[in-house]
């Protein structure tokens, strides 16, 4: 493990007290880690299917082994609000769909965000008839209805998706560019963010932007003089057309680390077949009807995808980062999955595996206290539980946070 992921674990000492308040002396001690701080996701759009039991047969069995390797990586989960989609018939949003497919998450310990509240693609071609001012309203109070009917099932959203692009966006008419036109980049994040806090003021949202140039450092700092509170800086990485490398990574990192925000990797592609021909400026347009996975792509994807995790976690601000998405075939029909079409894991996921739960992972592990009815151990951030003399405690432990009184 090198020095920088190091850095991040914390060392601590958590003193054991039998009940009258005595230490626990020279006892055993069961530590086991139960989850980690650092949120390891990815975009979960197949649990809404599934949680709202739309599959079946063969169908069901292939969503089951998708979920399986899903709950067993990660512990945060990406959901869908994009707007044309959820809300495809003004005044019938989809919010009992997904709302189980919320609860399905926390009922498998994963953290949920929904994705986007406000964004210019996929939005919803109810808003054209409709005027800038009427097109506001029916933004703003979407939002609100979404933050208030999700509040507690989910508390994490990108509120604004690609801005930095949202008012030059000419690929077809829409009523959010229409209206950032007209307001502003500025003005229109400053909105949105406003609209979504006054809702649920303890929620954590977030600017998400594919532009990782630095146009987006020009807006999120232009954002911050005006006064919008970002809870996290968004960057997605999206790398059809070949892995950044561990310099760029670094260089766009140490640009936005200058805002000492957290950062979240939102969304995060390593292709394992044929990358996508560099001349493609967006993404969108690669089409193709046969995109394989090959053994080569998948060694290749391994190697990169270790890296490209290695560096996000060993650095201080980073807080997240979500894969794009769980299985091939999916955005794009690309081989950008971890696992294959037939469900099985390609070595991108086992080598991830490798690491979240197993290098930085604390596994079931005996201690004994010392003289004074202390442990002593190592780990990353998360929740941790502790069993002695027959009873269990779970608590969380952090930098900072590592030293703790326990009485059983």
């Amino acid at each position: 493990m090198n020095s920088q992921l190091k850095s991040r674990m914390f060392h601590s000492t958590i003193t054991l007290l039998n009940t009258d308040g005595s230490p626990l002396i020279n006892q055993p001690a069961i530590v086991k880690q139960i989850n980690h701080k650092f949120l390891f996701g990815t975009a979960a759009f197949d649990t809404v299917p599934l949680a709202n039991n739309e599959y079946t047969g063969k169908s069901l069995e292939q969503a089951h082994i998708r979920a399986e390797k899903l709950t067993t990586l990660f512990n945060a989960a990406t959901l869908p609000f994009y707007w044309g989609q959820f809300e495809p018939q003004r005044g019938q949003p989809k919010t009992e769909s997904l709302k189980h497919a919320a609860q399905w998450c926390l009922d498998h310990h994963l953290t949920v965000k929904g994705h986007p509240l406000c964004w210019h693609t996929l939005c919803a071609d109810w808003l054209l008839p409709l005027t800038n001012s009427e097109i506001l309203a029916e933004e703003k109070k979407r939002i609100r209805r979404e933050v208030s009917d999700f509040r507690g099932l989910i508390d994490m959203w990108d509120v604004i998706n690609e801005a930095v692009i949202m008012p030059v966006f000419n690929r077809y008419d829409n009523g959010i560019t229409r209206i950032c036109k007209e307001m502003g980049r500025i003005q229109t994040i400053k909105t949105m963010f406003e609209t979504a806090r006054a809702e649920n003021p303890d929620a954590i949202f977030l600017i998400n932007d594919f532009d990782t140039s630095v146009a987006y450092d020009i807006l999120v700092e232009g954002c911050l003089a005006a006064g919008v509170k970002f809870d996290a800086i968004g960057i997605q990485s999206h790398m059809h057309q070949g892995y950044w490398g561990v310099e760029k990574t670094l260089e766009i990192l140490e640009r936005f680390s200058r805002f000492n925000l957290p950062i979240h990797f939102t969304e995060t592609t390593l292709v394992s077949g044929q990358l996508m021909p560099p001349e493609i400026v967006d993404l969108n347009d690669y089409q193709v009807k046969d995109w394989p996975s090959t053994p080569e792509g998948e060694e290749r994807q391994a190697i990169e995808a270790v890296m490209h995790y290695e560096t996000l976690f060993a650095h201080p601000l980073v807080q997240s980062i979500t894969w794009w998405d769980m299985q091939d075939g999916n955005w794009l029909n690309s081989p950008g999955g971890l696992i294959r079409r037939d469900g099985s894991a390609k070595p991108a996921y086992d080598e991830l595996l490798k690491r979240v739960k197993g290098e930085w992972w604390l596994e079931k592990t005996d201690f004994f206290t010392d003289e004074n009815g202390c442990l002593h151990f190592s780990g990353f951030p998360g929740e941790y539980e502790i069993t002695a003399a027959g009873e269990r405690q779970i608590i969380s432990i952090d930098q900072g946070s590592d030293r703790a009184t326990i009485r059983l």
